[in-house]
Order: C-alpha cells, then sequence, then structure tokens
C-alpha cells in the first residue's frame, strides 16, 4: 500500500451499570454479568488494548464479564504460536484431514469436536431492541461528518492555543496525528513490541527451540508464502501447497506447517483451499460468498445448537458475524492484507464447508467464531481450524514481527465442556484484576479451588493501566470532541461523572484518552 493515513478515533457509547442475562453455559437465567458498549467505529489497536483487559467484541456490542460475580468467569486466554507445537490428538486431526483429501477415507464411528463457543447471542438477545433504537439514533456516517469537522475545528483551536501557550480548556498542545493515531502506529511512529516469548528458563513452557531450527522453520514460512496455491482478494489463499517445503529430519518432530500442507498425490479425492476475505468493510468477495456462507451458518445452528429455523435470520447473521466496528487498516509495516475483520473460508471441492470468523490487530489474530457445514462433523473442523489460525498467525508474523500471538476468546474453567482452549499450549491467561499475563499452567490449581481468582502472586500490584486522570478522557458531545475536563464545566447532573469513572476503570487510562466516549 502506497500511502497511508492514521484512522479517525473509536467512538464508543457506553451504557451505564452491569447487564444480567442467561449464561450460555450452565444456563442460568440470570447469572451472567458484564458490563457492555456499543462501539460505532473502532480502531484496532485499541481493540488490541482493550482486549488485553478482558473485552471481547459480538459484532459491533463490545462487552467485559463482571469477573467476581458472574456465574461462569470467562478468562481472556492467548496462545503463543511461534512456540507452539501439536498434540498427539492435535495431529490426528490433520492426519485425519488428509487422509480424507487424499483418499476420501472418512472415520468411522463418532467424532466428537471441540465445543464451541457461544455466539453471545444469549448474552444481547436482551438488548436487541436497545441495539436498534441505536443504530437509528446514532447513524455512523452523520456521526463520522461530524466528528471530521469537531477534530479540524479541535486542530485549528489547538494551533491558537501553541501561539498563544495556552488556554488551559483546550486539548493537550500535541500533534493531532500523535493524539489519534495513537490507536495504531503510522510511518514514524514505532510499534511498542512487548517482550518476545520463549526468553529465559521458564520450566512451565516448552524448552527454547535452538537457533538453526527457526532459520529452518522461517525458510519454511517463506517458501509456503510464495508457493501456497492462487491469490485471493490481494492475500494468499492457503490451500493445498505444492510440496516444495523442505521435509523435517527424521530425528525432529514434524512442523505444524509440515503437517498441514503435506503433499497429496495427483490423483487426490478432494481439494481444500482457504480464502482470507475482508468482512467488513465488506470486499466484493465477501458479498459474492454472503448468501452461501450464511446458509452453512444456519445449518450449522439448527443442527448443532438445535436453533429453530426462524432463529438464525439474515439479520442475526450479519449482526453477529459480518458487522464489526474495527476500521480496515493498511500501514506500511502491517500484514499485507491489513488490518480488520475477516472471513476465513473454508472451501472443499468449490464449496464453503467452514468458515472462521477473525480479527487481525497490531498484536494478534483474534478468533471471534467458527461455524461449519455439519456433514463434515467427523473432520473435526474446531480443532482443524484453530490449528490452521495458529499457522496463519505464524505466517502473518514473517512480515509483521510484532503479531505474534493467537487470542482464543475466553478460557472458562468453571464449565468441564470448554476448557479445551487450554490445550492448545504454550497460553497465557489474563489476571482479572492486575491485566498482567500468566502462564496457564500456573493457574490451574488456583481455578480448580475457586472458579474466580486473581492469577497475579504479588499482592501490592495493581493495575498500571487504570485510569490516573478523568479530566483527560475524550469526549463527543453536540458534535464537537473535547476532553471531559472541558464537558463536566457544562454538566449539572451529579451522577454522570460516576458513570464515566466507571467506564474510565473499565477500559483504561490509553483507551480513554483515544477513544470518544459520545455524550448525549
Amino acid at each position: 500500500m502506497a500511502s497511508w493515513s492514521a484512522p479517525s478515533p473509536s467512538l464508543v457509547e457506553y451504557f451505564e451499570g452491569q447487564t444480567s442475562f442467561q449464561c450460555g453455559y450452565c444456563k442460568n437465567n440470570f447469572g451472567s454479568r458484564s458490563y457492555g458498549m456499543w462501539a460505532h467505529s473502532m480502531t484496532v489497536q485499541d481493540y488490541q488494548d482493550l482486549i488485553d483487559r478482558g473485552w471481547r467484541r459480538s459484532g459491533k456490542y463490545v462487552y467485559k464479564p463482571v469477573m467476581n460475580q458472574t456465574c461462569c468467569p470467562q478468562y481472556t486466554i492467548r496462545c503463543h504460536p511461534l512456540q507452539f507445537q501439536p498434540s498427539k490428538s492435535h495431529k490426528k486431526v490433520l492426519k485425519k484431514m488428509l487422509k480424507f483429501l487424499a483418499k476420501g477415507e472418512i472415520p468411522k464411528g463418532n467424532c466428537e469436536d471441540e465445543p464451541m463457543d457461544s455466539t453471545m447471542e444469549d448474552a444481547v438477545d436482551g438488548d436487541f431492541a436497545l441495539m436498534n433504537k441505536l443504530d437509528i439514533k446514532c447513524d455512523l456516517k452523520t456521526l463520522s461528518s461530524d466528528l471530521k469537522g469537531s477534530i479540524e475545528s479541535e486542530e485549528k483551536e489547538k494551533e491558537k492555543s501553541l501561539k498563544k501557550e495556552g488556554s488551559k480548556e483546550l486539548i493537550h498542545p500535541q500533534a493531532i496525528e500523535e493524539k489519534l493515531g495513537s490507536g495504531e502506529p503510522s510511518h514514524s511512529i514505532k510499534v511498542h513490541i512487548g517482550p518476545k516469548p520463549g526468553k529465559g528458563a521458564d520450566l512451565s513452557k516448552p524448552p527454547c527451540r535452538k537457533a538453526k531450527e527457526m532459520r529452518k522453520e522461517r525458510k519454511r514460512l517463506k517458501l509456503m508464502q510464495q508457493d501456497s496455491a492462487g491469490a485471493f482478494e490481494g492475500f494468499q489463499a492457503q490451500g493445498q501447497p505444492v510440496c516444495l517445503l523442505p521435509k523435517a529430519k527424521s530425528n525432529q518432530p514434524k512442523s505444524l506447517e509440515d503437517l498441514i500442507f503435506e503433499s497429496l498425490p495427483e490423483n487426490a479425492s478432494h481439494k481444500l483451499e482457504v480464502r482470507v476475505v475482508r468482512s467488513s468493510p465488506p470486499s466484493p468477495q465477501f458479498k459474492a460468498t454472503f448468501q452461501e456462507s450464511y446458509q452453512v451458518y444456519k445449518r450449522y445452528q439448527m443442527i448443532i445448537h438445535k436453533d429453530p429455523p426462524d432463529k438464525p435470520t439474515v439479520s442475526q447473521f450479519t449482526r453477529f458475524l459480518c458487522n464489526s466496528p474495527l476500521e480496515a487498516e493498511h500501514p506500511a509495516n502491517g500484514p499485507e492484507c491489513g488490518y480488520g475483520s475477516f472471513h476465513q473460508q473454508y472451501w472443499l471441492d468449490g464449496k464453503i464447508i467452514a468458515v472462521g470468523v477473525i480479527d487481525i490487530l497490531p498484536y494478534c489474530v483474534s478468533s471471534v467464531y467458527l461455524y461449519y457445514d455439519p456433514d463434515y462433523s467427523f473432520l473435526s473442523l474446531g480443532v482443524y481450524s484453530a490449528l490452521r489460525e495458529i499457522a496463519f498467525t505464524r505466517q502473518l508474523h514473517e512480515k509483521t514481527s510484532q503479531l505474534s500471538y493467537y487470542y482464543m476468546g475466553f478460557y472458562i474453567h468453571s464449565c468441564p465442556k470448554m476448557r479445551y482452549k487450554g490445550q492448545y499450549r504454550p497460553s497465557d491467561l489474563l489476571c482479572p484484576e492486575t491485566y498482567v499475563w500468566v502462564p496457564i499452567e500456573q493457574c490451574l490449581p488456583s481455578l480448580d479451588n475457586s472458579k474466580y481468582c486473581r492469577f497475579n502472586q504479588d499482592p501490592q500490584a495493581e493495575d498500571e493501566g487504570r485510569s490516573k486522570d478523568l479530566d483527560r478522557l475524550r469526549v463527543f458531545h453536540r458534535r464537537s470532541a473535547m476532553p471531559y475536563g472541558v464537558y463536566k464545566n457544562h454538566q449539572e447532573d451529579p451522577s454522570e461523572e460516576a458513570v464515566v469513572l466507571e467506564y474510565a476503570n473499565l477500559v483504561g487510562q490509553k483507551c480513554s484518552e483515544r477513544m470518544l466516549l459520545f455524550r448525549h
């Protein structure tokens, strides 16, 4: 991409207080509790920072479980793809797929797949009416126009304030690109790269691999990128490539890529191709395959989740799995496909059999949901797609070095059937109080004793990203962007500050300074 400009700031509408609804896991009628907000638009950096504080999106609804009160605490989990080694059960799934593709071999007996996450429709069914009102009341195009004008006038005011050396009521005198563009690094802003995984002796993790082995893997990945079958939407499709990958030595375990892209005979029974299509804003390829993709979703919901035929509507599918607040961003130092929301489509012999909904963010690939044709349940597509997404993250890492994690959503220890995500090692859980990552092996003993746990063992440790200066929080009010310090001078409602403070503590100082909080 020849040029790239920083995106507009995120615009969110926070719902005061907590929401109670039926739990999608234990089915407690009012046991699941969360905070929520409607994201009219959001930069990928803001969403990255939010999921690193326990938030997660479903469509444009962004929610954060009240961890110490909800019936089934949901801990954010991330896997380290660069150190990932498939387990025996993972290898079985990959071999099963290869046998099916090569010979059409279908395994005998029942093949139970890993359970999928609830789509969160249970969580937000009660908010449907509210969401519909928000869609009508808060037209994004109008807001974007107002926002653009507000930012332009804000920039002019700042120039004046710099000349005069400053009115206290104007936004802090920094370059507008630095302030608003901090959600995503531009050409001149360096991305902060966290500590690289695998350094140091950590007995809870697999031993570090030798540099020679890692160089070989990088070479394999480059060959895979160059020789993957076909290109799609400006980004290479991950089909079955020609066998140009160097094979692992017999005394070394096969890499994930070796197992996935093992060569097939010329007369293979089936052909599998994986295509990455941008879902928001919808690309031409996404639009062209929308109906076919929806029909797969509908069958999946009816057969796997036992939904009645009138429940998985086009509107519901679009709202939860196609709509996204994430802006499409294409910085020069980012992945070839850009950042934002995508559908990873699995095409078998020319038809879609599964779709993985994913977000590509500055530091990770975040898995949102998977749906598949139930006729192909025997292929364990839940496991297979997770392994493909891990391999995809490794592929993206080759060009974008800071993109090195695979976020699997929530780990729910109190629900035994949802513990499967802990099998993708090495992985970390997010401490719900201090928002630091802790290796899952260190967390499990505590979770066996109590469903809610603080994983950070330092009793003195605090949330370093908490809100420290409320006046610097940004507000969008009456078609103007302003700091809360200015906005509060015109408010008479004493309860206003409590709501804003609650929001600020939940999103953290960084996001509160970058995102615009919509106020009526």
